[in-house]
């Protein structure tokens, strides 16, 4: 971790304070998180840069995003994360108070004049897609938990509803048509405007889950106040069972891979179990595994990349962050 974060601050970091501008603030948002988690302190030099850099983004309306960015609610939503994870005396109260309206805002719902039977509703998404995913999703309620947020907040309440229609979950908390064709617990990226799997779908129109999206699911009900009773994490938990792995996205192969590690270790975390069991009853350690997973690809600059680019992973402070995110949750 160390070797990581000295990876990001010595080649990574812009003289504007920036990382990966091209991108950007999230990016920027997602170092300073990885770092703080890492045990940099807030007041280290290279993260008051970023810091700095980060709020220039800050807009009249409380979002922190590019002007006119469609992903708005994704870089606002990283934003606020970094922004609480160095919220030390509550000197960022005020921005992330506002930043919290800004992302209830763009949430789909009856503002948007979508009902709570509408597939879209409770998500949040990429603007020029004109729907809801479960990826944003996660990140938006990760970024209110983060601002203070309780799990029965109404923003967050509506984000479940979103989050249960992801699941190929027959049953009362979906009345989606593609979990009939594939109930087999696991996730998949939205069930809005028709309907969207990143692994495809199937010859009869089901959407496949996979493991990123799954691992995203179950950490978004957990942080809205899901029981691990509940048949949604029940069956969450049986998919992960029968697909774990740290060596690719299940589904998904070497796509978004580091994606998937880091949403992985924030999901267990939140799980709070030491070891998990796997489908034929094998015990795992998963932290000493996912850790070992992440340390084996690390390179020799301390810094770490995916071989397969998509998603931006070929960019090393995304994919070092991740890294640094996910080994911060499996530390003792």
């Amino acid at each position: 971790m160390e070797r990581g974060a000295r990876y990001l601050k010595t080649s990574g970091q812009e003289s504007d304070g920036s990382f990966s501008p091209k991108a950007g603030p999230a990016v920027t948002a997602l170092v300073v998180t990885a770092l703080v988690g890492g045990g940099v302190p807030a007041d280290d030099p290279a993260l008051a840069r970023a810091l700095a850099h980060l709020l220039t983004f800050r807009q009249p309306d409380g979002g922190i995003h590019t002007p006119g960015a469609p992903v708005a609610n994704y870089e606002t939503a990283i934003a606020m994360m970094a922004l609480a994870a160095c919220n030390t005396g509550g000197r960022f109260d005020q921005e992330l108070s506002a930043a919290a309206a800004f992302l209830k805002a763009l949430q789909w719902d009856e503002g948007e004049g979508r009902g709570p039977d509408d597939p879209a509703y409770g998500g949040a998404g990429y603007g020029r897609q004109q729907r809801p995913d479960l990826s944003n999703t996660q990140f938006f309620i990760d970024a209110l938990r983060a601002a203070g947020a309780a799990e029965d907040d109404p923003a967050i309440q509506r984000a479940l509803k979103f989050v249960s229609r992801t699941q190929n979950l027959p049953g009362p908390h979906n009345d989606q048509p593609f979990p009939a064709k594939n109930p087999d617990g696991g996730f998949y990226y939205t069930p809005a405007a028709g309907g969207e799997s990143q692994a495809g779908k199937m010859p009869d129109g089901g959407l496949r889950s996979y493991g990123s999206m799954t691992y995203a699911g179950l950490k978004s009900m957990i942080y809205a106040g899901v029981s691990r009773d509940d048949p949604r994490v029940k069956a969450a938990v049986a998919w992960l069972a029968k697909h774990y792995t740290f060596a690719e996205n299940p589904g998904m192969g070497d796509s978004g891979l580091f994606y998937y590690l880091h949403t992985a270790a924030k999901s267990l975390d939140a799980f709070e179990v030491a070891t998990f069991t796997d489908e034929a009853g094998a015990k795992h350690d998963w932290r000493d595994e996912l850790s070992t997973a992440i340390l084996a690809r690390q390179q020799e600059n301390g810094a770490w990349t995916n071989t397969n680019a998509r998603w931006m992973e070929g960019d090393p402070n995304l994919v070092t962050a991740y890294a640094l995110l996910a080994l911060a949750r499996c530390l003792p």
